[in-house]
């Protein structure tokens, strides 16, 4: 008997009820899921109908597709009917697959839907049900495709949390060899993801592999603290130390122990201490080390062991010392001079130099903390100190004379120990040298440190080839800089150290006085005393010593910068720059020479000239370096009247005459092809130079004494170098530049003063086809001019930065006015560094064109207008707003049809912020402003402030036919639409018929094919001409 349809709608009702309150107690509390498991899954197999059932689930179940907040009893819901579709029951297996396989494909239509939450809900059961899921389920294979390919899709979608919620769907499947696809499509979607949780789950799920590693360890760069620990996180966990090189092991390391985040420090530090100390090293910090490279990388290594003994990690054992590698060891290396001294690894110095280190510098602080309180807690902290000391004692050699031993058998080991030896120098910094035998031991060592020759190697011709970098002592600046602070350690009294190091220079130069010396004994002698005027403090202590410093500067330095090896030269060319930084003025000698070498040498010689002189500059300032030359110099930049784009610099053999600013620009001018014969990649003219400019700018007023006009001219060419250069020598010029241009103008006023001088220099050197520049073929026209046009947008850029703190209006000339008319005064000084003055800079560069140009002109004067339109103007600055007015109608003229809409707009702007829009400014004003702007042009007092319509023939007809008349009123609405909030004036224009207008353009058809053809006469200015039109013309302007 079949069962009425209102009974059956009743009965499934009641299950849908009953499903309702299962779920509704399972979102109570996570402690009832497996009760309420037990009973939906007994509710399922009471159930005649699995249809049913289902039918009932999905119903009680819709509710949580409409809810949006991701509240607890939201997630426990959704956790409980995950486990309830990934449940298995052995005695009714079909039926649970054919349930899951059921709900699968309702969540596949969901994940698909229109509704943002339910797609969320969907990807997120579908994800959990996918992790959860046991292996031995059964589903078909169709049915899996299409949820991998959904959730592929999903990865896509525009919400981020169901773009989380797929990418954990899918990690399950990302090791598997038939799904490459999906790591591929990971490793994609990685870099171009902005949601921070999307990111770090991405980064969570990727596997071990060689291409996941270098995007993994990317993210440690990451901007976000989240993404950042992630990465820290799976590189602990599934990269062992061993499967990483060493590079990456160090690159790890530093960039996350000096993380600004706490929390990613601490991750990084977990990762270090569990997984790479403790379980690839087996607590040995030693294996540790090795693995890290400390003898290459030795930054890291200090970050990652004080990091290990400030977490009190590394501990000490019984008998454990530096002591035990002074006694005799059958194991001995063969041909060592002391039997008795067993010779240290690199990592074993080091770390011995660590553990020393961090000893006394807790002793230290546990001695100020004692001195600092008092009573028993004074007691406590000096009793800890004294038990540092004592282990530190413990653990140091023996005595002096022991240290001085171990260090000489390191240093006669060779090459191949230097780093050993130089740990085993900085450990003197921890030692007492306040006994005269303990200094006369010391000394001794001290002389031989200091008389040991450089290492060389022969060539394939048998010549002599210095190891190292033939400046320092024993080729290296850290060995210099260990002996000079051991030299330093052991004769602290005043004027000792330089009276020890000049007996040794003394010695050396003996040779290199009487011209009997090689090459080899001139870079020896001069690597010393580059250590004596690097550690010097004055001149002071030098005088009545072995030898004086004006003999070292005339016997060996000037003759060594005139040698005829090149390296002996650079060498004596640093000496010079250090010797003129300890004068209280640079002598005439030294700073002719140094001139000489930047103008005549090789281009290693003009590298380090240039160091030498941007630094003698610095230091002395400019002008001071000058007048050592006692003689009258030229110099453009002291012209005031002189354009600063008609500055013109080159240099001679012969061309000394000239100032320091002029002598190094003309060098950068001179190298602009950034080549460099010493193969150093970082060392170029162009990169020393260019650093050494920008640190002038920076420091501009320090040094009053240098030209005004000289600011934007080395501001232009920094910016010329930024953008045009295309060398790839010259990137570590073009990362400091970026530092530099985020800082410069935000400090200073009169900084943005020189930036907006550099404006028109900058794009007329720029710009193809202007001012004699190259061209070339289109492709290259076009990237020339997309690139010019980047520079103008960056310097806007710059122009809008807002300073790091207020500044008032600079001084000038009218301070002694009267105070009534401070206002006028600082309104005519501000527009000079801000927006404004910029802007009418721009306009008169327009304005200097004529009608008729060519297509590299046009190009140029559609950039600058476009340019134009991203400036604005206070409504304080009253003379530059009328002025850019009158500026306007010029520029009207000469720009292009496309841009005359733009130009309008701009110009009702400026008249709504003119509060006296009739009255213009005097002939007297206006070039007062233009004098302050060095701007030449004439503008006439009977100009109009208006932007005029374009002229064309009067209508035959008074009136328009409806459909014109309505055309224009939607056309004047648009515009009203367009413009800013100050209300518009609208402009009376003539109305013309369609025949007159017809008749009008045919008649310019004509002018304009005659006018082509008479100032191009082949087909490649034709190509230009379209091409310029072409590139200059935006997407916006296009419709015009």
């Amino acid at each position: 008997m079949p069962v009425p349809v209102v009974e059956e709608e009743e009965l499934q009702q009641k299950l849908t009820e009953k499903v309702a309150r299962v779920l509704d107690d399972a979102r109570s509390s996570q402690a009832t899921h497996l009760r309420k498991l037990k009973e939906l899954l007994v509710l399922r197999s009471a159930t005649k109908s699995s249809e049913k059932f289902f039918d009932a689930f999905s119903r009680a179940l819709t509710p949580i597709f409409d809810f949006q907040r991701r509240t607890a009893s939201a997630e426990r819901i959704i956790r409980f009917v995950t486990l309830f579709a990934t449940a298995r029951d052995a005695k009714s297996a079909s039926d649970c697959d054919e349930f899951l396989e059921r709900f699968l494909k309702v969540l596949l239509v969901a994940a698909v839907a229109a509704n943002k939450t339910a797609r969320i809900r969907a990807c997120q059961i579908i994800s959990e049900i996918i992790i959860r899921l046991p292996d031995d389920t059964e589903v078909s294979s169709d049915l899996w495709d299409e949820v991998l390919e959904c959730m592929k899709l999903r990865v896509g979608d525009k919400v981020a949390a169901v773009r989380t919620f797929s990418v954990r769907a899918l990690s399950r499947f990302v090791n598997d060899t038939e799904n490459v696809d999906i790591l591929e499509l990971f490793l994609e979607t990685l870099p171009l993801e902005q949601n921070a949780d999307v990111r770090r789950t991405i980064v969570l799920c990727l596997p071990p592999s060689h291409a996941s590693s270098a995007a993994i360890i990317e993210c440690t760069l990451d901007v976000s603290e989240s993404v950042r620990k992630a990465a820290y996180c799976v590189i602990a966990s599934k990269f062992p130390l061993q499967s990483l090189s060493i590079k990456l092991r160090t690159l790890i390391l530093e960039r996350g122990l000096a993380d600004r985040a706490s929390s990613v420090v601490r991750e990084c530090f977990n990762m270090l201490k569990d997984e790479w100390l403790t379980k690839c090293c087996n607590g040995d910090p030693l294996e540790l080390l090795k693995y890290l490279d400390v003898e290459t990388y030795e930054s890291v290594g200090e970050s990652a062991m004080d990091s290990l003994l400030k977490a009190g990690l590394i501990k000490l054992q019984d008998g454990q010392s530096m002591r035990q590698f002074l006694r005799s060891n059958n194991d001995a290396v063969e041909g060592q001079c002391n039997l008795n001294i067993q010779l240290m690894e690199a990592e074993v110095a080091f770390f011995w130099r660590a553990v020393c280190r961090h000893l006394q510098m807790e002793a230290q602080a546990k001695g100020s903390e004692a001195a600092t309180t008092m009573g028993t807690e004074s007691a406590v902290y000096a009793a800890e100190a004294s038990d540092k000391n004592d282990l530190l004692d413990r653990v140091l050699p023996a005595s002096i004379g022991d240290y001085i031993e171990l260090i000489k058998a390191h240093t006669i080991a060779g090459i191949n120990y230097r780093f050993a030896s130089r740990q085993l120098l900085l450990l003197g910094a921890m030692l007492d040298f306040s006994d005269i035998t303990n200094r006369r031991v010391a000394n001794g060592f001290l002389q031989e440190l200091l008389h040991i020759p450089l290492d060389h190697e022969l060539d394939e011709h048998d010549n002599e080839v210095v190891i190292g970098d033939g400046i320092n002592l024993g080729g290296d600046k850290d060995w210099a800089a260990a002996v000079a602070e051991l030299t330093r350690r052991v004769h602290s009294a005043p004027g000792e150290f330089e009276e020890v190091v000049l007996q040794v220079v003394e010695e050396l130069a003996r040779p290199c006085r009487e011209r009997t010396a090689d090459f080899m004994q001139w870079l020896h002698c001069l690597a010393v005393i580059s250590l004596l005027l690097e550690h010097a403090q004055s001149f002071r202590w030098m005088h009545g010593k072995a030898i004086e410093p004006t003999e070292v500067l005339h016997s060996v330095l000037l003759p060594g910068a005139k040698h005829v090896h090149s390296d002996v030269q650079r060498a004596a060319i640093r000496c010079l720059g250090l010797f003129g930084l300890l004068e209280r003025r640079p002598s005439e000698d030294l700073v002719k020479q140094l001139r000489s070498s930047f103008v005549k040498g090789p281009s290693s010689i003009t590298v380090m000239a240039s160091k030498a002189l941007i630094d003698l500059g610095l230091w002395h300032a400019p002008n001071i370096v000058d007048k050592a030359m006692n003689q009258d110099l030229s110099s453009q930049l002291q012209d005031h009247k002189i354009n600063l784009s008609d500055i013109k610099f080159s240099i001679g053999s012969e061309d000394l005459e000239i100032e320091l600013l002029d002598l190094l620009y003309a060098g950068l001018e001179k190298h602009n092809s950034g080549d460099s014969d010493d193969g150093d990649e970082h060392e170029t003219v162009q990169t020393v130079l260019g650093e050494g400019f920008a640190k002038i700018l920076l420091l501009s007023k320090k040094y009053p004494s240098i030209p005004t006009l000289s600011n934007p001219l080395l501001l232009a060419k920094l910016i010329n170098l930024y953008f045009y250069s295309e060398n790839k020598e010259l990137e570590r010029l073009k990362q400091c530049l970026s530092v530099f241009f985020e800082h410069y103008p935000s400090l200073s006023l009169n900084h943005k003063k020189c930036l907006s001088k550099a404006f028109m220099p900058v794009m007329r050197s720029l710009w193809p086809g202007i001012n004699g520049n190259a061209t070339g073929s289109s492709f290259m026209v076009s990237n020339m001019r997309k690139r010019a046009t980047q520079a103008s947008r960056f310097m806007v850029q710059m122009m809008q930065a807002p300073l790091y703190y207020e500044e008032t209006a600079p001084a000038n000339e009218n301070e002694n006015e009267n105070e009534n008319h401070n206002d006028s005064a600082e309104h005519s000084s501000t527009h000079e560094s801000g927006e404004e003055g910029l802007a009418i800079r721009i306009a008169a560069e327009v304005a200097s064109f004529h009608a008729k140009k060519t297509a590299s002109e046009k190009a140029y004067v559609s950039a600058l207008c476009k340019t134009l339109f991203l400036l604005h103007f206070r409504p304080t600055e009253q003379e530059a707003v009328k002025l850019m007015r009158q500026l306007l109608n010029r520029v009207a003229l000469l720009a292009e049809k496309e841009l005359l809409k733009e130009l309008k707009q701009m110009a009702e702007r400026l008249k709504g912020l003119d509060k006296s829009p009739d009255l213009k400014l005097s002939s007297d004003e206006v070039q007062l402003i233009l004098g302050k702007l060095d701007l030449d042009i004439t503008l006439d007092e009977d100009e109009s402030m208006e932007v005029l319509p374009t002229p064309a023939p009067k209508s035959t007809r008074a009136t328009r036919t409806r459909r014109r008349a309505k055309e224009a009123e939607e056309s004047s609405s648009d515009e009203e639409l367009l413009q800013s909030v100050v209300p518009t004036h609208p402009i009376i224009t003539s109305t013309r018929s369609q025949r007159a207008s017809k008749t009008a353009a045919l008649s310019k058809m004509t002018v304009k094919s005659t006018i082509k053809i008479d100032e191009y006469d082949d087909e490649e200015d034709e190509e230009e001409e379209a091409d310029s039109q072409s590139e200059v013309t935006s997407d916006d302007d296009s419709d015009v």
